[in-house]
């Protein structure tokens, strides 16, 4: 029990003084993670409004392959990427694995099928309220499809926190493609992992804390932005 006390005394210092290493992970994580869900939430806005206003061949089969995905393990889709970017697959002369590159790729992987299943769903749902007004306006599909973005932005908003929050907290794919590099693919969940089993429980600890607190964060984003929605659909 003192020892963990002393942990939690030295992570609690490490977060205050702004530890060098724990910064730099810190940042580097943050760094991947946006950019990835920025990616992401782009990829998944096109392909769900599509989905849900488009009429072809095969649309149902795509959309259920884009909601099992969501469900996607994370070591699956590292492995994905580590063939594509290694030397003998067909990306490997771009020379990006382990790299913080590759980590984005992995996540955008992993991030894009939950924001658009989440965007198909939202912009189906509003489809239902707005088809014959839309179209007895002449409006083009295209043009549906913005529209129905930009009345649902507030669900997409969820979507996008939910996607931020599944990259942020994903080990296995950025340690397949990344390495786990220090100073270089080094984030904050393959760093718990490493520093764990390294015996190490105070950095470990410190980025833990830190994790839980961005978790934390999200989840009540999620929440305002949701309670925000409900009080506009009523006003």
């Amino acid at each position: 029990m003192s020892d963990f006390s002393d942990a939690f005394h030295t992570a609690l210092g490490l977060i205050v003084t702004l530890n060098h290493d724990l910064v730099e992970i810190l940042l580097l994580s943050l760094r991947v993670s946006l950019t990835a869900v920025a990616i992401a939430s782009v990829l998944g806005f096109v392909i769900g409004g599509a989905l849900a206003v488009y009429r072809f061949p095969g649309r149902g089969v795509v959309s259920a392959v884009l909601s099992a995905l969501m469900g996607l393990p994370p070591v699956v889709a590292g492995l994905f990427v580590y063939l594509l970017l290694s030397n003998a697959g067909p990306l490997g002369v771009l020379q990006l694995l382990y790299t913080p590159t590759a980590m984005i790729i992995a996540q955008v992987v992993l991030v894009t099928p939950i924001i658009g299943a989440l965007t198909r769903q939202a912009c189906e749902d509003l489809l239902e309220e707005y088809d014959e007004q839309l179209r007895s306006l002449g409006a083009s599909p295209t043009a549906i499809v913005v529209t129905l973005l930009w009345d649902g932005r507030y669900r997409l908003i969820t979507a996008v926190l939910a996607g931020f929050g599944r990259a942020i907290a994903e080990v296995g794919a950025v340690m397949i493609v990344g390495g786990n590099i220090d100073h270089v693919t080094r984030t904050m969940t393959t760093a718990i992992a490493l520093e764990t089993s390294k015996g190490n429980i105070a950095l470990a600890l410190a980025l833990g804390i830190i994790l839980l607190t961005i978790a934390f964060a999200v989840n009540g984003a999620l929440i305002s932005v949701q309670r925000l929605a409900k009080r506009l659909a009523y006003a």
